[in-house]
C-alpha cells in the first residue's frame, strides 16, 4: 500500500490499482481527490469536507463512490444518487478494494459553549492505517500507522502526546497540520518524536512512504 500525504487532514491510499481518499477538504489541493475510486469524509467542517473537490472527483470518475457519516451525506447525496454510502460506529464495509472499520462518534470538544458534531474515523485494512478525523479515538483494534491530528484549535501537545502513548501504534505522520508554520514543526517533531514512545515522522505534501 502507498500513502501519499496531501495538505493538512488529506490522505491518498493506492493498492492494487486502486484510490482510496480521505478528508479532501478546503484546505487540500483542489486535485485531492481527483482520481479516487473511493472517498471517505470524517466530518462536515470545511477543511475535511469540501464539495467542490467531491464533485470534480465524482465527475471525473463515475464509478467512483462516497463513505461518510449522515450530516455529510444528506448534503451530497442528491448529487450522487446511489453513489453515497451513510455509515457510524461500529460499521464494516469494502471500498475500493480496502477493507474498512468505523470508528468513534463525536468530534473533539473545541469549546463547551459550541455544540459538539458528529465526527467518524476509519481503520483501512485491518488495522494498516487509521485516521481519526477530528477526534483521537482509540479503536479496539491495534494501529500499525496512525495519521496523527497534531494541531487544531481542539488540541494541545500533551493531548496528541498521550494520544499516541495510548494507541502505540508502530509509527505515527503528521496530519491536521495546515495551522502548524514551519517555525513550529521541529518543536512538534521533537516532542512527539522524545514522548510518544513511537516512529513519530512528518511527510510534506506530495509525498509517499510504502506501508
Amino acid at each position: 500500500m502507498k500513502l501519499t500525504k496531501k495538505s493538512h487532514a488529506c490522505v491518498r491510499l493506492d493498492k492494487d490499482g486502486q484510490t482510496l481518499v480521505i478528508d479532501p477538504g478546503g484546505f487540500s489541493e483542489e486535485d485531492a481527490a481527483l482520481g479516487a475510486d473511493a472517498i471517505l469524509i470524517t466530518h462536515e467542517h470545511p477543511d475535511h469536507f469540501d464539495e467542490f473537490r467531491l464533485r470534480a472527483a465524482m465527475e471525473n470518475n463515475p464509478t467512483a463512490r462516497i463513505w461518510t457519516l449522515k450530516s455529510v451525506a444528506d448534503r451530497i447525496t442528491a448529487a450522487f444518487p446511489g453513489r453515497v454510502h451513510t455509515v457510524g460506529h461500529g460499521d464494516t464495509f469494502t471500498a475500493a478494494g480496502f477493507d474498512v472499520q468505523v470508528h468513534g462518534e463525536l468530534h473533539a470538544v473545541i469549546h463547551p459553549d459550541i455544540p459538539r458534531i458528529t465526527n467518524v474515523g476509519y481503520l483501512i485494512d485491518d488495522g494498516k492505517v487509521f485516521h481519526p478525523g477530528d477526534a483521537l479515538t482509540v479503536p479496539d483494534h491495534p494501529v500499525e500507522t496512525l495519521m496523527l491530528p497534531v494541531m487544531a484549535p481542539w488540541n494541545k501537545i500533551s493531548e496528541v502526546i498521550d494520544y499516541v502513548r495510548e494507541l502505540k501504534p508502530r509509527r505515527a505522520y503528521d496530519v491536521h497540520d495546515a495551522l502548524l508554520t514551519d517555525l513550529a514543526r521541529p518543536i512538534y517533531d521533537r516532542q512527539i518524536g522524545a514522548l510518544g514512545g513511537t516512529d513519530h515522522q512528518r511527510l510534506t505534501p506530495g509525498a509517499s512512504t510504502q506501508l
